[in-house]
């Protein structure tokens, strides 16, 4: 039997004098208070092994039940996430667009409009103001081209009914030289070709609007040298996204027979009803015409800024229910809305919908990231076609500069990058990094896409944390700040909403279900806590903040309320296995000990029928022993978080170890690996030699990009959530090694004991 040499004369006794510290804690622990001292099961309990105070079983029960509001919100989410499908969308009716279609005169030869209902909702939606537009935002740009363009259907119509035409001339006139205050990066895209275009209409209809106003100058201008750089040739030849505004293009001389074989499948000129009014009116193509019925039909008299978003909708609202944390109540719509994606998906990347034949890089980065994290194979090829120059752009063949939210996603994106990809990868991580830290340095954070509540807030984030050391409950708790749901509003030449996307009930869903593991966490670090100093584990080294600390990382990446018992294992092993490594290194090793191996081995009573949790803790110290005072234990520690977690899950980690015996292994010696190296920076950057640090980090990233690949794509053999153990863990000390412990403590402050409201 290995025996460890040396007294313990040097660490101090707990109540006797005379008693051996490690016997002593042994006694702790078998004591006939069992249900109090370190108890490790296999078992999963209805509730976590905690101290509770005075509260009753069944009471603690009864409140980790789902609330029936819970319930409620749930079916609520879930309702409504079954509208979505193919052609479907929860996008806002557009007055700018309505009104453009109101133009299109009767198509059978008669005097009146071809769609009288969109009239109808044009006099039924003005705004007290006398405006049209978004009602509950007002964007200066937005408001003025929705209300002229109202303004000029009724007009050309002959319809005045309370005086709705004088209003909204009105309106116009009080806000014309506010139209150049608004923030570039919030410009509605092809304001500047598209509001002069109708100033002309208002003009042939004799409508009293200052046309010399100043500030139309610099307007014009901008028409005059947007429209003068248009390639006529590329235009007619293939379909670009300058179609999207092709309405203000038509004092052009466009060749129309050309330009309606760059129609999309469904009929539409890239998915806008304003530009395919525009051709439908100079054609009377029947496809054009097919595309705005359906459109009318679908949104009761009026149509949305472009259509179909189903694509672009389903991406993002998989990213806020995973963002937001409650992805887990809604696997079954995440499956299907992913499998949606990915039989969309191209060797161009996605599109904003199936029809439109321009992919765009935020739908492909976006989905790219998802299809990747959930097991599909795409390949990151498909960003060759955004780089221009040593940029990345949004839309291929774009000139105008990248705008944020674009280069956000591509850079959380970059950061899903298999052994093996194209450097391409590597470069969009590179350009956007410098791009968005560029405009954080300038504090100009805004974007031309959207307007969210806290979009610094999440740039900031992303650029701090990256995905290998971001811990999700963190990420949710600040996301639960940053998230603006409803209020979210986005951007295309007119503002517009997409209610599912931007949604209050994921909102209050997401606060309720972080306020429910606020409160559990606070009880199980409650029950934790006494069992630290009833065991007196303090007298080893440790500290009541460490012990903290490592409940913290645990129950930060093993969140949810049934799985208790992993965490808390989790938090417990971690805290005995800090008290040895502390003792062992205050005597100068194992062999400076006077237990012998089995003594150790015993020090922690093991509810464990099948012994693996006792066989984990004997590998971990014959780990220590083997490496005595040298070299860094973390590997090993992190290969019995693992297995603490997945015995007490009671998943057969021997039976599929057994099955899958070489993909397991390479995770095992990833897991170890990447720990330990990390372990070896923190001690460099902590005074130590800082020789080969950089060389290190550069090992690390390669194997935690072949670690992310073995986990979400090459072991599929093993239980996912076997897998997701591995890089839980991994995560968790990446974190530890990336953050300060001032960033853990505000950390720690925020997720579990500041109230969500």
């Amino acid at each position: 039997m290995l025996t460890f040499t040396a007294a313990f004369r040097h660490v101090p006794v707990l109540d006797h004098p005379t008693a051996e510290p490690w016997r002593r804690l042994s006694l702790h622990l078998h004591s006939q208070h069992r249900r109090c001292g370190v108890v490790l099961s296999s078992k999963s309990p209805p509730y976590p092994d905690v101290e509770v105070g005075e509260r009753k079983v069944h009471e603690y029960i009864r409140h980790t039940d789902e609330p029936s509001e819970m319930r409620q919100m749930i079916d609520a989410i879930r309702t409504t996430l079954a509208s979505l499908g193919d052609d479907e969308t929860s996008m806002s009716v557009s007055a700018y667009d309505t009104a453009l279609v109101a133009l299109v005169k009767n198509l059978d030869g008669g005097d009146g409009p071809q769609f009288t209902s969109c009239i109808d909702w044009i006099v039924q939606n003005q705004l007290p103001d006398g405006s049209w537009g978004d009602p509950d935002f007002f964007m200066v740009q937005d408001r003025m081209i929705s209300t002229l363009a109202c303004v000029v259907a009724l007009k050309s119509w002959n319809i005045d009914i309370d005086n709705l035409c004088d209003r909204g001339v009105l309106f116009i006139k009080e806000n014309m030289s506010r139209l150049l205050e608004q923030e570039q990066d919030w410009m509605p895209c092809g304001f500047e070709i598209n509001f002069p275009a109708l100033l002309e209409k208002a003009k042939d209809l004799d409508l009293d609007i200052p046309y010399d106003h100043p500030v139309l100058e610099e307007i014009y201008a901008k028409r005059n040298l947007k429209l003068s750089k248009i390639p006529l040739n590329v235009l007619h030849a293939i379909p670009t996204t300058l179609l999207f505004s092709l309405e203000g293009m038509v004092d052009l001389p466009l060749d129309w027979e050309k330009l309606l074989r760059l129609r999309c499948t469904d009929g539409s000129f890239h998915s806008s009803p304003a530009a395919t009014a525009a051709a439908l009116s100079r054609t009377g193509d029947k496809e054009c015409q097919a595309f705005l019925d359906r459109l009318i039909k679908k949104f009761d008299g009026g149509v949305p800024c472009s259509h179909s978003m189903d694509t672009f909708e389903q991406v993002w609202v998989v990213d806020r229910l995973m963002h937001l944390g409650i992805s887990r109540h809604f696997t079954s719509e995440i499956d299907q809305f992913l499998e949606f994606i990915y039989r969309r998906w191209t060797n161009k990347g996605l599109a904003h919908n199936v029809h439109c034949p321009i992919a765009d890089i935020d739908d492909t980065a976006m989905g790219f990231r998802l299809l990747r994290q959930h097991g599909y194979e795409v390949n990151p090829s498909v960003f060759k076609q955004f780089e221009k120059d040593g940029r990345f752009v949004c839309f291929p063949m774009e000139t105008n500069h990248a705008s944020v939210t674009p280069m956000h996603n591509t850079y959380r994106a970059s950061q899903f990058m298999f052994p093996g990809d194209d450097d391409v990868l590597a470069r969009a991580g590179r350009y956007c990094r410098a791009f968005l830290e560029e405009r954080q340095a300038s504090n100009n954070l805004y974007d031309k896409w959207i307007i969210t509540k806290d979009l610094p807030g999440e740039v900031g984030y992303t650029l701090n944390f990256p995905w290998k050391a971001s811990l999700p409950r963190i990420e949710t708790r600040m996301y639960l700040d940053q998230y603006g749901g409803n209020t979210d509003v986005w951007i295309a030449k007119v503002l517009y909403r997409m209610n599912l996307v931007s949604n209050d009930l994921y909102l209050k869903m997401a606060k309720a279900d972080f306020r429910e593991y606020q409160r559990l966490s606070r009880l199980e670090w409650n029950g934790l806590r006494k069992w630290y100093f009833r065991n007196h584990l303090q007298r080893y080294g440790g500290t009541p903040k460490s012990a903290l600390t490592a409940y913290f990382l645990a129950s930060a990446n093993i969140f949810e309320p049934g799985r208790a018992a992993e965490r808390l294992a989790w938090a417990r092993m971690a805290v005995l296995a800090e008290a040895v490594t502390t003792h062992f290194r205050h005597i100068g090793g194992p062999c400076n000990s006077t237990e012998n191996l089995e003594d150790l081995i015993d020090l922690v009573s093991f509810d464990d029928v099948s012994g693996g949790l006792r066989e984990a803790w004997k590998q971990w110290l014959m780990a220590w022993t083997a490496k005595e005072s040298h070299g860094s234990i973390d590997g090993d520690t992190a290969l019995l978080f693992v297995r603490t977690i997945e015995i007490v899950s009671g998943r057969n980690v021997a039976a599929e170890k057994k099955l899958n015996l070489w993909d397991y292994s390479q995770l095992e010696q990833l897991t170890s690996s990447i720990c330990h190296k990390l372990a070896t920076i923190g001690l460099a950057q902590n005074g130590g030699s800082m020789e080969n640090t950089e060389d290190l980090q550069r090992q690390v990233d390669l194997e935690m990009q072949e670690l992310s690949w073995r986990i979400h794509q090459g072991c599929q053999g093993i239980n996912r959530e076997t897998r997701e153990t591995f890089l839980n863990v991994v995560k968790s000390f990446y974190y530890s090694a990336h953050c300060s412990p001032e960033t853990v403590d505000s950390h720690i402050a925020k997720v579990i004991f500041q109230d969500v409201i």
